[in-house]
């Protein structure tokens, strides 16, 4: 049987606090001799002297000091474990994990993240960024639980509900030294063909891959987010779409060349969802939050440090 008690870990933890036995028990609201007994029994126990004494003053020895120092760790823990205890009880989840498309900009969720740690501070938040089907197959698979800015409709079968956001329009852009930014005319099939796309890869692991403007027999540099194919189209490394809110600022800077193309890509709706029959109250404070503070245009905003992207 374990002779360690969190309540004995809280008595030590305020008498070395305090300094003595007796100020330790006015905290506590509890006698001097149920203080004494307690570290008393606990040494006992455990083969150790916990506190030199010093007259009515005490001291943590180096066990004592050894036993706090992980004790405090396993008090904190016991505290945040009732908070949360209480938290479920009264309808909150222990965590949220939110979900969104790699185009998008967690740090425009600043203000919201903010606003929800003061409606919900036990409850802990994690965000998840996935690209393409994979926001859906997330959402879907359970690994998150609501959906800020996911591309496109969901896959057919349903089980969620979804509501429109935000769109974003799409430039077709090329570095200055990349040999399509000469082109004087609309750029057809047979103009791209020779060149390697830079393509976002689709991050779902249960849906079908999502393969968004690539040619037949196209050369691809495939990356994993939005953000790397907008760096590596900068240093002249491939050709694509770049979301309008990224672009316009970099074509204004020099940094790219928007290209007219014979085939243009289609503006993307961008979508709040979520599991249907689920109501957590994390959730719907989301959901609310979301529908209010409409963070779509921050999230698309062209991120941060972008202008600096390998470049004088």
């Amino acid at each position: 049987m374990l002779k360690l008690s969190l309540d004995a870990l809280q008595i030590i933890e305020t008498i070395a606090r305090k300094g003595s036995f007796s100020s330790a028990a006015k905290e506590l609201f509890r006698v001097p001799s149920t203080i004494s007994y307690t570290v008393s029994k606990l040494e006992d126990d455990l083969g150790v002297r916990l506190f030199d004494r010093f007259g009515p003053k005490v001291a943590l020895t180096p066990a004592g000091q050894e036993l706090l120092k992980e004790g405090r760790y396993l008090l904190r823990a016991a505290s945040d474990l009732e908070s949360r205890v209480r938290r479920v009880a009264s309808g909150w989840e222990t965590e949220i994990a939110i979900g969104m498309d790699s185009m998008l900009s967690a740090a425009g969720l600043d203000p919201d993240i903010k606003a929800f740690y003061e409606a919900a501070d036990q409850t802990r938040l994690r965000i998840v960024r996935e690209s393409l089907s994979g926001t859906w197959d997330a959402l879907l698979d359970r690994r998150v639980d609501l959906l800020v800015g996911a591309a496109g409709e969901g896959p057919s079968g349903g089980g969620y509900t979804l509501e429109p956001i935000g769109t974003s329009s799409f430039v077709f852009a090329v570095a200055p030294c990349h040999p399509l930014a000469a082109s004087e005319r609309p750029l057809d099939k047979a103009d791209l063909l020779p060149y390697r796309a830079v393509s976002v890869s689709d991050s779902a692991r249960l849906l079908g891959a999502r393969t968004v403007g690539l040619l037949f027999g196209q050369d691809t540099l495939a990356v994993p987010d939005m953000i790397t194919k907008y760096e590596f189209q900068v240093r002249g490394l491939g050709f694509g779409f770049l979301p309008e809110a990224w672009a316009r600022p970099a074509i204004a800077r020099g940094l790219l060349v928007e290209k007219q193309v014979v085939e243009p890509k289609a503006d993307e709706t961008f979508y709040l969802a979520w599991r249907s029959g689920e109501d957590g109250a994390a959730l719907r404070w989301w959901i609310e939050r979301v529908r209010s503070s409409a963070p779509f245009a921050r999230m698309i905003a062209e991120p941060c440090g972008a202008s600096l992207v390998g470049l004088p």
